[in-house]
């Protein structure tokens, strides 16, 4: 019965993924046919299409190559704890970055950490998930990696949960683009805001401090 029920959460949990993977490459390829607004660093060069689907690819490929079970054997009834746990997390990540991806519309582009590029008609959006974090859709890759992670114990979801962290450094770059783009309506948007914990978890943390 327990290995049914892993067995069904590992399905669920790819077929969600998956599915998420193919909506934001979707919108990724038709932000590229928008016009182009401020860029900053590298972004005219790392930023094209061809470079996009490649390191695409590659991504893919890695995730594919590295899909190897962690050398962990947990006893009965850990398999079905670690795995229930990673759904938990997983599920909520990926519907928050659906969320917080729909919220942005129109201003959704590629961006890395060699350079920012924002659509020409691209607005300051601070509604769905952007009212309680500044950046919702990066800390659901992160936490759906560490989901995974506990879902499938693979060495690609081992790597890509390390990996990922690298997003911290990308959501400085473009706090800075946004900055520029958007001066005193950033800058008051990044006072109220927190950039990746909410208010209550601050809240919770300021007491206890």
């Amino acid at each position: 019965m327990a290995e049914t029920i892993v067995e069904g959460l590992g399905w669920l949990g790819a077929i969600a993924g998956l599915g998420t993977l193919v909506f934001a490459i979707t919108n990724l390829l038709l932000a590229q046919k928008r016009p182009t607004g401020q860029e900053t660093g590298a972004a005219r060069k790392v930023l094209r299409t061809p470079y996009l689907v490649i390191a695409t690819v590659l991504f893919l490929w890695l995730a594919y190559i590295l899909w190897i079970p962690l050398p962990l054997h947990p006893a009965h009834p850990w398999p079905l704890i670690l795995s229930v746990s990673g759904t938990i997390i997983l599920l909520p990540s990926l519907a928050l970055y659906v969320w917080g991806l729909r919220s942005l519309g129109m201003s959704f582009n590629a961006s890395s950490g060699f350079g920012v590029r924002l659509n020409l008609a691209h607005q300051l959006v601070t509604n769905g998930p952007f009212a309680y974090i500044r950046h919702p859709m990066y800390l659901a890759v992160i936490l759906s990696c560490w989901g995974g992670l506990l879902l499938y114990r693979s060495w690609t979801m081992l790597v890509f949960a390390v990996m990922m962290f690298g997003l911290v450094y990308r959501g400085r770059k473009e706090e800075e683009a946004l900055a520029q783009a958007f001066g005193a309506a950033w800058q008051a948007y990044q006072r109220s805001v927190p950039g990746w914990l909410p208010h209550i978890f601050n809240s919770v943390r300021n007491h206890k401090g």
